[in-house]
């Protein structure tokens, strides 16, 4: 297989129509494509472009990401782009041009016929996050009055345009939503039936400015084929479970990312300069850099009663571990709730009792295993009992404070997925080390 990827440069410079076939049909893999493309230089791409003609030029660029796609695109002929990019689905489309510099996407746009580049506008006109962005504007509408058998007619007709035919939508004379009819009832109903009559009116729409995740949730919560995309009450698109996939994998990818204590790199890793790794990690750090900071001086203020004890410096960096492992543990599994629809800020009450009951189970068994670590060091009955009690406390406090901070930073508009492992360490170290040492006093002085 090494073989066959090294070799479709030569492949381009001496063309070899059943060496290009074979390659083809050895490297499927999205990734391994995406590296050979990216390896082609201008005239090779422009050469494979030629070779494999428009159609299998479209299949190869949607085999890949969208980045790989883009980049590919632009080192082809603005011609050569333009046909490609007209025999792609709308929504991937305009996904592909959002990674385009805005000069080339203008011109593309320009060159392409009104009745492709109008769809493509509107896609592109909401921002990536929205549910307008992962719409295709191609969908079957019909006045309320269309006889079920030219609603079959249409059907046949639209669908070779790229529209999604398996569910019609009625409309009103303004373009408003009046329901939905699938197309199994209009071949069961008789040709003369007119639509309203088979139509459900009880239809779920998405906004087109709602976000993104939003859509992909009521999609699968519903699971319905399509979701009618909506703007003042009047269909613009529809988003397909197709694109409802890539917002999931894309979502996942950035809640990843955030959780890691990194902003989200917007392109595949293999496609980031260390200079862009370099900005999506550096602001994170110095925060947290700059939280853990105030660590130090916890241990400053205690000074004296660690100089009085110094048996309780043995036990400081299990104490915080414990912490923060609690905590990450809860927001890890909060975050993904939250992102599936499973848990709201109206669930906080339950939520807070859920984990602060579990929490309860986990201090008792973390107090066991630190009371059996106190008595292997020898350290004596009192700083033994300061560490038993601490342990349970921080694990109690990490519990409180990882159940409802997501909450509350979701209320407030920010993504739950910052309170990230890394955070989440670095709020209970402090905090864990003032319960260690306020226990401390109470108990030694």
């Amino acid at each position: 297989m090494n073989l066959v990827r090294t070799s479709l440069r030569t492949i381009l410079d001496e063309p070899r129509p059943e060496a290009l076939e074979r390659w083809f049909g050895d490297i499927t893999d999205p990734h391994e494509r995406g590296e050979e493309l990216a390896g082609l230089d201008q005239e090779r791409a422009g050469r494979l472009a030629h070779l494999i003609g428009p159609a299998a030029t479209a299949g190869l660029v949607e085999s890949v990401d969208r980045h790989t796609a883009a980049d590919f695109l632009g080192r082809l002929p603005l011609a050569t782009a333009v046909g490609v990019l007209g025999l792609i689905r709308t929504d991937r489309a305009a996904a592909i041009l959002r990674e385009m510099p805005s000069p080339l996407v203008v011109e593309v746009l320009a060159r392409m016929g009104r009745d492709r580049a109008a769809p493509l506008r509107t896609v592109l006109a909401h921002p990536p996050t929205t549910a307008g962005a992962h719409m295709t504007p191609v969908f079957i509408a019909l006045p309320a009055e269309t006889p079920a058998g030219e609603a079959i007619e249409r059907v046949r007709e639209s669908a070779a345009d790229g529209a999604v035919a398996f569910t019609l939508y009625v409309t009103g004379d303004g373009g408003e939503l009046l329901g939905v009819v699938a197309f199994r009832s209009l071949v069961l109903a008789p040709a003369a039936a007119p639509v309203a009559e088979l139509m459900r009116t009880r239809v779920v729409t998405v906004a087109a400015d709602a976000d993104r995740e939003e859509a992909a949730r009521l999609l699968n919560a519903h699971d319905h084929a399509a979701l009618p995309v909506v703007d003042d009450g009047r269909i613009i698109g529809v988003i397909t479970a197709d694109s409802v996939a890539e917002i999931v994998e894309e979502e996942a990818t950035e809640d990843a990312e955030r959780q890691g204590g990194s902003a989200p790199l917007d392109v595949p890793y293999l496609h980031a300069s260390p200079m862009k790794l370099w900005r999506k990690r550096i602001l994170w750090l110095l925060v947290l850099f700059a939280a853990e900071a105030y660590t130090g001086t916890v241990l400053r203020h205690f000074e004296e009663e660690l100089e009085a004890a110094i048996a309780l410096a043995f036990f400081i960096p299990l104490l915080i571990g414990t912490g923060g492992n609690t905590g990450t543990q809860i927001t890890t599994t909060l975050v993904r709730a939250m992102a599936t629809g499973e848990v709201a800020l109206r669930d906080m009450g339950r939520v807070v009792r859920k984990e602060m009951g579990t929490g309860m189970l986990i201090s008792m068994a973390m107090a066991g295993a630190a009371m059996i670590r106190a008595w292997m060091l020898g350290v004596g009955p009192q700083v033994t009992l300061v560490v038993v009690l601490s342990v349970a406390a921080i694990v109690l406090w990490s519990a409180l404070v990882s159940s409802i901070l997501p909450l509350v930073l979701r209320r407030v508009g920010i993504d739950p997925a910052v309170v990230s492992a890394p955070f989440i360490a670095t709020l209970v170290d402090g905090t864990g080390l003032i319960i260690y040492f306020e226990i401390a006093k109470l108990v030694l002085w």
